[in-house]
């Protein structure tokens, strides 16, 4: 089973950028879809994207569509989310996770990370 660990995160001021980057070891990432997903204080854990196995296909949540994207690079056992105009509401911690099969449902995913921080000030 992949283990997959985040990094990247940190505090950003409003209109800001971060790349969040997911490293993973055990097995080789392009097995997976890989997902990212946030949890914000107070809030249900959130699907945000998603990258097929060869990354032809990306999927995004309304809410980033047009700030984050999605990328990975098989070579490297790497994926990252891009995320740019950062906005208060952005403030979450961001999980990657794994999928055999891929989609929005959290339990689709069955190798998550221990996710990374993010805080966006207004």
């Amino acid at each position: 089973q992949v283990q997959l660990l985040e990094s990247g995160g940190g505090w950003m001021q409003t209109g800001g950028s971060l790349r969040l980057s997911c490293a993973a070891s055990g097995s080789l990432i392009s097995n997976y879809v890989i997902g990212w997903f946030r949890q914000g204080p107070g809030k249900e854990r959130e699907w945000v994207a998603s990258i097929t196995r060869k990354g032809s296909g990306k999927s995004y949540a309304d809410s980033v569509k047009g700030r984050f994207a999605i990328s990975r690079e098989n070579a490297k056992n790497m994926a990252y989310l891009q995320m740019n105009n950062l906005r208060p509401e952005d403030t979450a911690t961001y999980y990657c996770a794994a999928s055999p099969s891929g989609g929005s449902g959290s339990s689709a995913y069955g190798s998550w990370g221990l996710g990374t921080q993010v805080t966006v000030s207004a």
